[in-house]
């Protein structure tokens, strides 16, 4: 296992070079620049802007210069926030989507293995069937439209929670709006996952083994039942812990949070070059991190599995 967590962590620089070059070349070719908007800037000024911040380059150099900067761990000014470096941003803003998305990722797990499991425990009964049926509507809304929902329901008509404000994680009644919008496709994924990996194993033989010793039922499902139903769970938890992390771009926007996705939308739209790869460099540690793990975490619940 050692041999391969070193292998994947020799090949994640080669990966995080290929998606930074990639996304370099892609938000350069999208029309427009960090100095254009609705009001023509004077060209001198332009001019002035484009040279003290090196991108009347050639391409090529411009990407080398960066390069060069990012191998010291310096992501470059903001175009946009000239008060503040994208290092700076960053470290500002990541630990709000971090504790966003573990938020939400533990409201998700707490649910959807509750529901996913009773409801392959009670397989074709009511509560079986009324579990797979709100599964389905979660996962077929989007969250641009269940965020707006509960926002209507329960801030502008019942009054139990604010609209949109954050006043930092001590005040959690201004996160369980959006840390539900954000929980509620991957509660209904792991609930759907959970089910079908439960129902694998339920009448297994080690199962009836174990129940023929007299095994209580709890203690069959959750000792024996349950870590080779979580198998297909683990497997989706890789990219799904990496997107809740690091927060919806969508929520943090809808909600007014000052995260890194809100930050990430902002940058792209104002084609702010150095924020919009400061972040995706930050998203692509994220997801090769967390699918690492998942990995690992695949070898320990299931003896089979083997790194060589």
């Amino acid at each position: 296992m050692l041999s391969y967590i070193l292998r994947r962590l020799l090949m994640a620089p080669l990966v995080v070079l290929v998606l930074v070059t990639i996304s370099f070349v892609i938000i350069r070719a999208a029309p427009g620049g960090p100095f254009s908007g609705e009001r023509r800037m004077d060209p001198v000024v332009e001019e002035a802007l484009r040279a003290k911040y090196h991108l009347d380059e050639p391409l090529a150099m411009q990407y080398v210069r960066w390069l060069g900067d990012l191998c010291r761990g310096d992501l470059g000014p903001s175009y946009k926030q000239k008060t503040r470096t994208v290092n700076e941003i960053i470290a500002d803003t990541l630990p709000t989507s971090l504790f966003l998305g573990a938020l939400s990722l533990l409201l998700a797990l707490f649910v959807g293995l509750i529901a996913g499991i009773l409801g392959a425990v009670r397989q074709d009964r009511a509560w079986d069937h009324a579990t797979m049926l709100l599964a389905m509507v979660g996962l077929s809304i989007p969250t641009f439209v269940i965020g707006p929902m509960l926002v209507l329901v329960f801030a502008m008509h019942l009054g139990w929670l604010p609209v949109a404000e954050y006043k930092g994680p001590w005040h959690p009644s201004y996160l369980i709006l959006p840390a539900v919008t954000l929980a509620i496709p991957f509660a209904a994924r792991i609930a759907r996952l959970s089910r079908a990996g439960m129902l694998d194993v339920i009448n297994a033989d080690f199962i009836r083994t174990a129940r023929a010793k007299g095994s209580p039922e709890m203690g069959v499902i959750l000792r024996h039942a349950l870590p080779s139903a979580m198998i297909p769970v683990v497997g989706f938890l890789g990219p799904a812990v990496a997107a809740l992390l690091t927060g919806s771009l969508v929520i943090e926007k809808i909600f007014q949070i000052p995260g890194l996705g809100r930050e990430f939308v902002e940058s792209a739209t104002n084609r702010d070059y150095t924020l919009v790869m400061g972040t995706v460099i930050v998203y692509g540690l994220i997801v090769l991190l967390c699918n690492l793990l998942a990995d690992l975490l695949l070898g320990v619940i299931d003896p089979r599995i083997r790194y060589e």
